[in-house]
């Protein structure tokens, strides 16, 4: 019999133009594939510029989403989670998921969730302005009253979908700056009482509850206080602090030295994977990054690029993922990568003209046994 593994991959929701507010960074008018489309090569090597075998589709064409959703399941993917935004009292870029995806008629295929990509934004995804990196545009932070806005819109909207992927029958969901979140709240006490009101409202609503899943940055100094100067606190004592239910990573970037090659990048990884286990009392769900370099998005070079990363040794990292998934047996089997399509940070599973289905052909060889 075979073993049934969770494999999800993130998806960021920047591949259409259908939300207004997107147009001040992409203003040609089909989101983020205007800074593909234009990339250029920065050195004689570099594996810039890239195309997209499917084209410059439109991820809120719920057609378009139906073929992305088969191509995902039919490789062994059977769960997408969306970065999800909330800017200046308002939802961002939620076409692709509400467009797209919910309206897709096999959504059955591959079920989602939300993670809260609560982070301050700059101009990053604006080339033309990308050096400006110490702007700020919008403060992700939210204080308690625009924290409800946000708990309603997601029970409402998404928690009940029944697509939506649960651990025990709990909704799953991420949240992916902590340290905003305290910030926002008030600090670590007040953002507590947030979260624990935040899971009686699911059950308030017939559901049995959430399963809160923070990403993990490595081991960092958290400001518990919400203000400057206040007293801090490791990683490790804020995911007990705030009562998260398991844990995991978004990028490789965020925790391993990524300017060298891939195969000495995943060492270090199962290090952190095996460090992780040792520290934590929650679950922790293997994390592979397909690769790392976001020259796309700058004029100028940027140093840290993931180099070899070939289909095949980025299978080798989804096998040391399986075989921690098959160590676990007390946990679910889920597998976390990035990403279905960060063609910006060339983090992606999607079929492109270097090396064509390879990633996700390893996806299926990897989980599809």
């Amino acid at each position: 019999m075979t073993k049934k593994y969770d494999v999800a991959a993130y998806i960021w929701p920047a591949y259409t133009g259908n939300d207004i507010r997107a147009r001040m960074f992409w203003p040609e008018g089909i989101g983020e594939w205007q800074t593909v489309k234009n990339s250029v090569k920065k050195f004689p090597e570099h594996s810039w510029p890239r195309k997209p075998l499917w084209g410059y589709v439109n991820e809120a064409d719920p057609y378009v989403m139906e073929m992305e959703i088969n191509a995902a399941a039919d490789h062994g993917i059977n769960v997408f989670i969306y970065d999800w935004y909330w800017y200046d009292k308002h939802p961002f870029l939620e076409n692709c998921l509400n467009e797209g995806y919910l309206k897709a008629r096999n959504n059955d295929r591959v079920k989602f969730y939300l993670m809260w990509a609560n982070h301050n934004v700059n101009y990053t995804w604006d080339i033309r302005l990308s050096h400006l990196q110490d702007s700020l545009i919008w403060d992700a932070a939210v204080d308690r009253s625009e924290f409800e806005k946000i708990a309603a819109r997601l029970i409402e909207k998404y928690f009940k979908h029944p697509s939506y992927y649960t651990i025990n029958g709990k909704p799953v969901f991420m949240i992916y700056d902590v340290q905003n979140l305290i910030k926002g709240l008030g600090g670590v006490e007040a953002a507590r009482e947030a979260l624990d009101w935040f899971r009686a409202q699911a059950v308030e609503a017939g559901l049995p509850g959430l399963h809160l899943q923070m990403a993990l940055w490595g081991e960092r100094s958290y400001n518990l206080s919400g203000v400057d100067g206040g007293i801090t606190s490791t990683t490790r004592e804020v995911v007990k602090l705030l009562g998260f239910d398991s844990i995991t990573h978004y990028q490789f970037c965020h925790f391993v030295n990524i300017d060298r090659n891939y195969n000495e990048i995943i060492e270090d990884v199962v290090k952190e994977w095996e460090r992780i286990d040792k520290s934590y009392d929650i679950p922790y769900f293997p994390h592979v990054s397909i690769g790392w370099d976001n020259n796309p998005r700058f004029k100028e070079f940027r140093p840290g690029i993931v180099r070899d990363n070939t289909p095949e040794n980025v299978e080798k990292a989804l096998i040391k993922a399986r075989e921690y998934a098959d160590n676990h047996p007390g946990q679910p089997p889920l597998i976390i990568i990035n990403s279905w399509n960060e063609w910006t940070e060339t983090s992606y599973l999607q079929p492109d003209d270097l090396y064509g289905y390879g990633y996700l052909e390893a996806v299926k060889r990897t989980f599809c046994r």
